[in-house]
């Protein structure tokens, strides 16, 4: 499982899903955008990423206008803008991407764009620039910046990886991710291969064409749609990762960037999953010694390790036996630990968390369900965001597989059940997903330095559960301008997160391009 994001005010039990977790917001779309006015033309660089000038059949579409009208929210513009299917064939196809903007609002001079990305990968960034970040970002940034996101290519309305209807991903949801015998593994990897299938089945175009160097190349075109010379941007978790890559591709294009919650690309897909099955674990470990000295915890009063023994029996029991949820869907297993794992993204939500562990033990496992269901982001009619489909797509192109198949995995479990005793088992089954993917992966785990980049400010969380802290240490390390800003906290990513020291460094940047000295350390 894994996903990476974050944002107040919405549901933040979602992004960074490496190759095994998956969920984001749930965000207005851009389907009622009605027609008007304005437009933007190119006026900034054309060049490629390697430096020389761009070919004919690309620059078009550096060249192409942006026609904006109004959308979803008063205030909020919608576009459209092409990129290539192919860059390394410009000429021969493109795809639709799906923009949105926020214009300053004033007083001050306009310093120009800030692109936004909550992460995922798979998350709507348009969603989540219309629910939260277009008005919930500081005052005086949306006073100074022209807020803007594009849904990267196969997210949300941008050319959306499809893969299965809503009665299989019901299915694919509750398959066992722990498996007890040689059934229950031929099960686990044949929904692995049914949901790839249905990848390559539905979204055969676009699927070749989803990794994380694309949607970075599609930021530069639209960089240089919206006039600016530099690229401003503030990226969550897995949105670390791709603002990272492009400050790689464009260095001396590379503006003010925050990368909060970061990634660390040098890591091989093994090693990021049991990571993070690492963290998951650390934010667990949080949770229950918080739970443990309240009188109402489910899970006792005695220990964290109490704790976690009480956990751990639970979730055998619903693997045995599930349990009714008031609706046709029961909760065994595999639903139910996604429900605690959804709930770790942010401690606002172990109050939650907590009454639905106490349902659950009582056989009511509907709280967890509806943690669940956040997660996968289904909605009250069953159906699904594209979000795991596209998750999936990503993480398969961007890196090669974690595991090659099941004995792989047996080999490997020792090592995850020590990272997590709790979670370790089924976090192994889960990384085995990319094994079956219908292409091989284009990219390939590797240090990021971007010689030549501004000032770049990596934020790490101490007790992060989806991007691990030593990930945003050594990202910070990696990159030759970057500054670590730690928050000495719980949850995932920080900014906008009640932090009144990490808020002001991070505007403090975005706003006059002075970045935190190096080392700063908030609570």
């Amino acid at each position: 499982m894994s996903l990476g994001g974050y944002a107040p005010g919405m549901d933040s039990r979602r992004l960074l899903r490496s190759s095994a977790i998956a969920a984001v917001t749930a965000g207005l779309l851009v389907s009622g955008c009605s027609s008007s006015s304005s437009s933007t033309t190119a006026t900034a660089s054309t060049t490629s990423a390697g430096g020389a000038q761009t070919s004919a059949a690309l620059r078009t579409y550096y060249q192409q206008k942006l026609s904006w009208r109004a959308c979803g929210v008063p205030g909020f513009e919608c576009s459209t803008m092409k990129a290539p299917l192919d860059y390394a064939k410009p000429a021969s196809a493109s795809v639709n991407l799906a923009v949105a903007r926020k214009k300053a609002t004033g007083p001050g001079k306009r310093i120009g764009s800030l692109l936004v990305n909550p992460g995922g990968p798979g998350g709507t960034a348009v969603g989540y620039l219309q629910q939260y970040a277009g008005l919930g970002y500081p005052a005086p940034v949306r006073a100074r910046y022209d807020m803007v996101a594009v849904d990267p290519r196969g997210v949300a309305r941008s050319e959306p990886v499809e893969c299965l209807t809503s009665q299989e991903m019901d299915a694919f949801t509750q398959v066992d991710q722990t498996p007890d015998d040689a059934a229950e593994k031929t099960a686990l990897e044949n929904s692995f291969k049914n949901f790839a299938a249905g990848c390559e089945k539905h979204s055969g175009r676009i699927l070749p064409h989803v990794s994380t160097v694309e949607a970075a190349r599609d930021m530069d075109i639209l960089r240089a749609l919206l006039g600016d010379e530099k690229l401003h941007y503030v990226g969550a978790s897995y949105g670390t990762f791709l603002g990272a890559t492009y400050a790689e591709l464009f260095p001396d294009r590379t503006g003010r960037l925050v990368l909060d919650g970061a990634m660390d690309p040098s890591l091989p897909a093994l090693e990021m999953n049991r990571d993070q099955t690492a963290g998951f674990e650390t934010a667990f470990q949080s949770f229950a010694a918080d739970c443990v000295q309240r009188k109402e915890c489910p899970l006792g009063t005695k220990s964290v390790a109490d704790a976690s023994t009480r956990l751990k029996a639970f979730f055998a029991e619903l693997d045995a036996k599930p349990i009714e949820t008031g609706e046709s869907r029961t909760l065994g297993e595999a639903l139910a630990t996604t429900g605690v794992i959804a709930a770790m993204y942010d401690e606002t939500t172990w109050p939650e968390l907590r009454t639905s562990l106490s349902r659950a033990l009582h056989g009511d496992g509907g709280g967890l369900l509806t943690l669940a269901d956040s997660y996968y982001e289904r909605d009250a009619d069953g159906k699904y965001a594209n979000l795991m489909y596209a998750n999936a797509a990503v993480n398969c192109l961007d890196l090669p597989p974690a595991f090659s198949g099941p004995d792989a995995v047996a080999a490997a479990l020792p090592s995850f059940r020590k990272a997590s005793p709790v979670f370790g088992e089924g976090f192994a089954w889960a990384a085995l997903n990319c094994a079956y993917w219908p292409l091989k992966a284009t990219g390939a785990p590797h240090r990021i330095e971007a010689k030549g980049a501004a000032p770049i400010v990596v934020v790490g969380t101490t007790r992060d559960p989806a991007t691990p802290y030593k990930w945003a240490q050594s990202l910070a390390s990696q990159l030759s301008s970057g500054r670590l800003l730690t928050y000495e906290g719980d949850g995932h990513t920080a900014y906008g997160r009640g932090s009144d020291c990490i808020d002001t460094a991070i505007n403090t940047y975005l706003l006059e391009g002075t970045p935190p000295p190096t080392g700063k350390k908030c609570t």
